[in-house]
């Protein structure tokens, strides 16, 4: 019995998950010089795949980190090799699927990449995905606010890269506090995001989330939720949200890929509604599921509800 996945796939192969991989010299490895995706695989469907890899492909460019111009193809049968060699295609399955890219190694020091394309090192992992702990459904999430701020004129800010110090310095901040997550807050304290997941507020009818311009990652679940939103009778906004609003909430949400919509009961010990998980976080959260269990959902994915959308307040 193993602690985790026996196999992985690297630059086209599938190895044993415990061999040797990534030279010492890989920039990924040195300077966090890479980029990443994480998607859920249920029943062997690979969920909004399309989106992670235009996503993949937009943090490559911010990186000017050079792809295979077959990085879709290859990626995607490589999950599928890989899914299958860790029993994790079956009907009944449901996986994790991490998809790595780093510039590859080079030899030479220093933070400026060589000129020219460098050949790039491409790994994906799968692991079984976990249900949530009972409290987290039955209870919600707390959350602190970190001691780290987001520049929103960062232009790494919407970039999804393998340089996680931030995130993880932040949820040991959420660990010494007793939450479960921190949330990020911009420089002039706007709400940004949680250490691997977009936020909602529920106001009324009003379904919010910070803008794109509050230095977050444009998550897929997001795009996802206020499609959604539209369909189920709310009103989508993104804007410029504080900690008040957020206080002031009926209900509130993280949402991310894997873990799918998970409810916020707290913030900063104070509780946020009533203090209990509401109505529509948990019934956004059984729809969300029964999308990527391919069931028919009100919203699909990669809609584009800019039509139905209130643009939210500046600023």
């Amino acid at each position: 019995m193993t602690d985790g996945p026996v196999h992985v796939w690297l630059d086209g192969s599938i190895l044993p998950a415990d061999g040797a991989h990534v030279s010492a010299f890989d920039r990924g490895f040195q300077l966090g010089d890479g980029i990443f995706e994480t998607l859920r695989a249920r029943g062997g469907r690979l969920t909004e795949l399309a989106e992670h890899l235009a996503r993949l492909r937009r943090s490559a460019s911010g990186l000017d980190i050079a792809l295979p111009a077959d990085i879709d193809a290859s990626v995607t049968a490589g999950i599928r090799d890989l899914l299958e060699a860790e029993g994790l295609a079956g009907p009944a399955a449901d996986a994790s699927v991490r998809i790595t890219v780093t510039r590859g190694a080079f030899r030479g020091r220093g933070l400026l990449p060589p000129p020219g394309a460098m050949a790039p090192t491409i790994a994906i992992q799968a692991w079984p995905v976990a249900p949530p702990p009972p409290g987290h459904l039955t209870d919600g999430l707390h959350l602190v606010a970190s001691d780290i701020r987001r520049d929103p004129e960062n232009p790494l800010a919407t970039l999804k890269t393998t340089s996680r110090a931030d995130y993880v310095h932040a949820r040991l901040e959420a660990r010494r506090a007793g939450a479960d997550d921190a949330l990020f807050l911009t420089t002039d304290g706007h709400l940004s995001e949680a250490t691997s997941a977009n936020i909602f507020l529920l106001r009324g009818d009003e379904l919010a989330t910070p803008d794109l311009a509050c230095a977050i990652l444009p998550g897929t679940t997001r795009s996802w939720i206020l499609g959604w939103a539209s369909r189920a009778g709310l009103r989508p906004i993104e804007g410029w949200l504080t900690t008040r609003d957020l206080a002031e909430a009926d209900e509130a949400f993280l949402c991310s890929s894997v873990a799918g919509i998970l409810p916020v009961t707290s913030f900063e010990g104070r509780p946020i509604g009533d203090g209990r998980p509401g109505p529509i976080t948990l019934r956004a959260r059984a729809e969300r599921e029964a999308f990527i269990r391919g069931e028919a959902p009100l919203a699909t994915s990669g809609s584009d509800p800019a039509a139905d959308r209130d643009p939210g307040l500046s600023p």
